[in-house]
């Protein structure tokens, strides 16, 4: 028998997951890790904290399922998009990695965008500058860490930094390099035109794979840190979100995934590079060769939920502790106990900024209808119906575009809960599915690593033969009625605020200037 190693590089831990080449779950493991915010809207990470998730969870799965390394066949790496890590000349990290949901690029966006001209960016990339995207983040360092950005001998994406300490190859594949504002989707390589204009050498940027091919063997250094076999394929693997596509199945047009993880995402298959005409989804280069997806993408969803438990929900977790159970589930079963609309309570859970429907760093969380009346319990369900809210806006846009939506598959965190997935039925108007597998990036770039070795002779061939569907929630006609007059409050809301948005990141920029 033989096995296939899926790891993700989330932004909140790395997930390592072994299955056999049937698709069956052998074993996994999780290890977390902190995100630091040194400044109002910056995020960062330590890579190092990566490379030990990655180590530590790679020893736990073998030593969990009795496997040796060489039993292992190939490894998919799969991660958060967009970070930007800077190694110097020997290899040395030279600051901390700016992670997706930093903001601090609104400058270095407008600036690109005006030194490449809007109408090229779009033609090379598909999509805006926007400020969770790499360029800027690079253009950033530039600008404001001269002394650093004269060190960068090479920039690399979180998986592929980790990719590096396993391989000892810079490498990336398509999906991952879409998200960087350098990256020319519809052709599938680096963009020599933006490069050019905004004098960014070719040499900091790693070689593009497709997903499915080899990009590397495990080094003898690196067996030793995780107890692989010297020699091990390890593939492309995919973004995370296009890495979730793949372990969902996602890779036939009509099929929608709606993932709530730290992020949301609606993402849909394509089969040519179609775009939003006004700009507000993505359009990136797929797992799947030759092929595109289009995804819209709410920045704080599951992250909206997990800021909730860990400031207002201590009861929760102090239950849970008690009882070993999540305290999610003690959050959910009290918002099933408050009727659909939250008796007038609306969430906006733009706490990182927003990317979908509104590119926007400045955007804010808003608690709206507040009475007395209102609890803890009304809080929770009106964050994870303002999360549904947030996730049809990008339904919306691309049904918009013409892409057929057949079937809705949910996965992340938010699908285990039956409640969730409800409510974003009946706010989308949209049944939504489980499958029998609900590992994430972390099974797709495993499926990805069993093409990559011949165990399957495509993505989609590989997905068919281990993926099927398990439930559906259809929608409730009430409810829905109900939910499309709040869908409209919640839009208009963002309209009536976003001034005040820009006013109050203003009144925190002077504040942290003093």
């Amino acid at each position: 028998m033989a096995y296939l190693l899926g790891l993700d590089i989330g932004t909140t831990g790395t997930k390592a997951l072994l299955i056999d080449q049937d698709g069956g779950i052998v074993a996994r493991a999780v290890s977390e890790y902190e995100l630091a915010t040194p400044r109002p809207n910056w995020a960062e990470q330590d890579p190092a904290d990566w490379w030990q998730a990655t180590c530590q969870t790679i020893q736990s799965v073998l030593a969990e399922a009795d496997v040796a390394g060489d039993e292992v066949a190939g490894l998919g790496l799969s991660g958060q998009m967009h970070g930007s890590v800077f190694l110097d000349e020997n290899d040395e990290v030279i600051r901390p990695a700016i992670l997706w949901c930093d903001q601090r690029t609104a400058d270095q966006c407008e600036w690109i965008t005006e030194q490449v001209g809007a109408e090229d960016v779009v033609a090379e990339t598909c999509n805006p500058v926007l400020t969770g995207f790499t360029a800027p983040k690079i253009i950033w360092l530039r600008q404001n860490e001269p002394a650093n950005y004269e060190r960068v001998r090479k920039v690399l994406l979180p998986k592929d930094y980790v990719r590096f300490r396993l391989t000892g190859e810079y490498a990336t594949e398509v999906s991952d390099a879409s998200g960087t504002s350098l990256f020319n989707v519809p052709q599938r390589r680096w963009s020599d035109l933006i490069l050019e204009r905004i004098d960014l050498p070719r040499e900091l940027l790693p070689d593009v794979y497709e997903s499915p091919e080899v990009s590397g063997q495990i080094t003898q250094t690196a067996a030793q840190a995780t107890g692989l076999a010297v020699g091990t394929p390890v593939v492309g693997g995919g973004g995370d979100q296009a890495a979730g596509a793949v372990g969902n199945g996602i890779v036939t047009t009509g099929v929608f995934s709606s993932t709530v993880g730290t992020s949301g995402v609606v993402f849909a298959h394509l089969d040519e590079p179609l775009m939003d005409e006004q700009l507000r989804t993505h359009t990136f280069c797929h797992a799947v060769p030759d092929k595109w997806h289009v995804m819209g993408v709410v920045l704080s969803a599951g992250g909206s939920f997990r800021w909730l438990r860990d400031n207002l929900c201590r009861h929760e977790i102090a239950q849970s502790k008690e009882s070993g159970r999540d305290p999610y589930e003690y959050m959910t079963e009290a918002a099933a106990d408050v009727p659909p609309g939250a008796e007038g309570l609306v969430f906006l859970p733009y706490l990182t900024g927003e990317r979908t429907p509104y590119a926007n760093p400045n955007a804010k969380g808003v608690f709206f209808g507040l009475t007395l009346r209102h609890t803890r319990a009304h809080i929770i369900r009106a964050v994870m119906e303002g999360v549904a809210f947030a996730m049809r806006d990008s339904f919306e846009i691309i049904r918009g575009m013409g892409v057929e939506t057949a079937q809705v598959r949910a996965s992340g965190g938010g699908a285990r809960s039956k409640l969730w997935r409800q409510i974003q039925a009946d706010v989308t108007g949209q049944a939504h599915c489980t499958i029998n597998v609900d590992e994430g990036p972390a099974f797709g770039v495993a499926l990805l690593a069993s093409v990559g070795t011949g165990i399957y002779g495509s993505v989609p061939e590989a997905c068919s033969a281990t993926i099927s569907v398990i439930d559906e929630l259809v929608p409730n006609p009430t409810r829905t009625q109900l939910y499309e007059g709040y869908y409209h409050l919640y839009q208009e809301l963002y309209q009536q605020l976003e001034s005040c948005f820009e006013t109050d990141q203003q009144l925190v920029n002077a504040a942290s200037a003093q």
